[in-house]
């Protein structure tokens, strides 16, 4: 990679780290988990990067692959069905004391992973049918089905309205995160990655072992 290349590869990853972060975490819960697969994911595309036409695609899709390839493993399903990693979702009758937003991150843990990653992408990356469908591998039919049946289940699990759910999703939950990315730079792990991330630190490094 020339020096004109680092230096896009860097600007791609200053501009987009923490979008992928919050991407990678609402798809798993697992703040580690999302920045490994963020990590992972950006090496990747330093090596395809004069290859790749469209790297915010190219990246999302390699981040929701693996974060729902590794939880179909067995001890990550062992983990859910002993009930780890699954945070208590309040009743509704208490939403007014509850911020929604932890309500709907609360749901989204409770839900099959590769239903999760299709409404985070639709309504918290804002992508239409056929890019979620590319970045997934999927027929739009599927995405779109699968869509209705994640609504429906938010709808009961949060006991609100389909049009509540997709407006928190798309609203609430992106601020919930940004407002964690932004406490948690504060302790030193936020847009700081980035700049390890980009011009060939921990990318570069992870990618040429």
């Amino acid at each position: 990679m020339n020096q004109d290349d680092e230096a896009h590869f860097r600007e791609f990853v200053t501009a987009r780290f923490d979008g992928l972060r919050s991407l990678a975490y609402l798809t798993c819960g697992d703040w580690h988990a999302a920045e490994d697969a963020v990590a992972a994911s950006l090496a990747k595309l330093y090596v395809r990067w004069t290859k790749v036409d469209t790297p915010l695609a190219y990246v999302r899709r390699a981040i929701v692959h693996a974060l729902v390839d590794e939880s179909r493993r067995p001890w990550r399903r062992r983990e859910r069905s002993a009930g780890y990693a699954l945070p208590e979702l309040p009743g509704p009758d208490h939403a007014d004391q509850v911020d929604e937003r932890l309500r709907i991150r609360a749901a989204l843990a409770r839900m099959a992973p590769g239903q999760r990653a299709v409404l985070v992408l639709r309504y918290y990356e804002g992508l239409s049918v056929e890019e979620t469908a590319e970045v997934l591998g999927r027929q739009p039919g599927t995405v779109k089905s699968q869509t209705a049946r994640g609504l429906a289940a938010l709808k009961t699990l949060l006991g609100t309205d389909e049009l509540r759910v997709t407006d928190d999703l798309s609203a609430g939950t992106a601020k919930s995160v940004g407002r964690e990315l932004d406490g948690r730079e504060g302790h030193g792990t936020g847009s700081a990655h980035a700049a390890d991330v980009g011009p060939g630190r921990r990318a570069a490094t992870a990618a040429q072992r």
